[in-house]
């Protein structure tokens, strides 16, 4: 879900001067966790290069990718929070660059294909995830690309903010949405998602029904099923084929949340963390395949964020999409609940549950994250 446009991307950043410094609360001095699909297989790269594998820690390292989220935002940021919480925004890029080519045509640039913020609540035992839709029409903030001012706009898909003002871009976006600092910044690409998921041998995942999309080229029957990397990048990212669904990206979303939970369970399972050799190959892979803020541009950072993620099982997250409702001006565009997605982000910003009330009367979540995939 980050692009190998994401090693593009964070060259035109790197480009641009921008390097890490730089970190929020002042907490902990381990790296807590992002619950991701990708983040599961840093934790075998932090492992790895914790046991002080000389060559192969260097070379891990080296292949690590960072942007200064920091040096590009300033001052103008949401406060500090020192309450021993972490906030990380997960993108993943849908360029069609290089070997993401064969997925269509790009129309005009780089989009996040997916946006997660994830919040790990103090104590590090549980996390909330909301999925924020691409097709979400938001105020989008002025933001700087190429060292050239990008005029915010008043109305615009969410997705639009990666695509005109890269990572920072989005991050500022999220912190304007939300009234929350990101602490972390992760991305990942089509090509690397998919390499990971064949590095692990697969995810056994449950479909309940059928799942039919040729544009996402995917087609499973109700029942078991190990999917390789080509078809679980077909299940995240298909919207055509979610049974009973409107071809938009709530439905999606669903079935991303259900595989990001198969995938934790999955990473447990496979006896990555006691075969060397799979575990350098996840290793190697999820570093290619991953970019991030600056401060977690390192095996030895992401270490300690190893450390905080064992304690967080699949059970102990709550995945919820933003509130939204079907924009009337547009039917493939939606538009946040104003007072709903206030009750969420007030939640997250004092490290609370997410409560059920705010999300009752949302587009984004009926049905469930268990209604097409266990």
């Amino acid at each position: 879900m980050a692009d190998s446009n994401g090693t593009a991307k964070t060259a035109e950043s790197q480009a641009r001067g921008i390097r890490a410094t730089g970190r929020r609360r002042k907490g902990p001095t381990r790296r807590r966790r992002a619950l991701t699909i990708t983040l599961c297989a840093l934790v075998s790269v932090a492992l790895l290069g914790g046991a002080g594998f000389g060559y192969v820690y260097f070379k891990l390292n080296g292949n690590l990718k960072g942007v200064d989220i920091n040096a590009a935002l300033g001052k103008d940021r949401p406060d500090n929070v020192d309450n021993g919480s972490m906030d990380i925004l997960v993108m993943g890029s849908d360029s069609r660059a290089g070997e993401n080519a064969k997925y269509g045509k790009d129309g005009g640039g780089a989009r996040s294909d997916t946006a997660m913020i994830m919040h790990v609540y103090k104590g590090h035992k549980k996390a909330s995830v909301v999925s924020v839709p691409r097709d979400t029409m938001v105020k989008r903030p002025d933001c700087v690309e190429d060292g050239k001012d990008v005029p915010g706009a008043q109305r615009a898909m969410f997705n639009t903010a990666y695509e005109v003002g890269g990572p920072a871009c989005a991050v500022k976006t999220v912190e304007s949405m939300s009234g929350i600092r990101m602490d972390h910044f992760v991305e990942v690409d089509f090509s690397g998602f998919k390499k990971l998921i064949n590095a692990l041998g697969g995810v056994d995942i449950t479909t309940t029904k059928a799942i039919d999309d040729d544009n996402s080229h995917l087609h499973l029957q109700p029942g078991k099923h190990t999917l390789n990397g080509e078809n679980a990048l077909g299940l995240v990212r298909t919207r055509h084929g979610v049974p009973g669904g409107d071809g938009s990206d709530l439905g999606r979303i669903q079935l991303q949340q259900a595989f990001i939970k198969a995938l934790m369970k999955q990473v447990k399972e496979v006896g990555v963390l006691s075969n060397p050799t799979k575990l350098y190959d996840v290793a190697d892979t999820a570093t290619k395949a991953v970019t991030t803020d600056t401060d977690l541009n390192s095996v030895s950072e992401l270490s300690g964020l190893a450390k905080g993620l064992s304690g967080i099982g699949s059970q102990n997250i709550d995945m919820v999409t933003l509130p939204v409702t079907y924009d009337t001006a547009d039917p493939d565009r939606v538009l946040p609940l104003t007072k709903q997605s206030k009750q969420v982000w007030n939640a997250l910003r004092h490290d609370k549950d997410i409560p059920k009330s705010a999300i009752k009367d949302s587009a984004g979540d009926k049905g469930g994250t268990d209604t097409y995939v266990k």
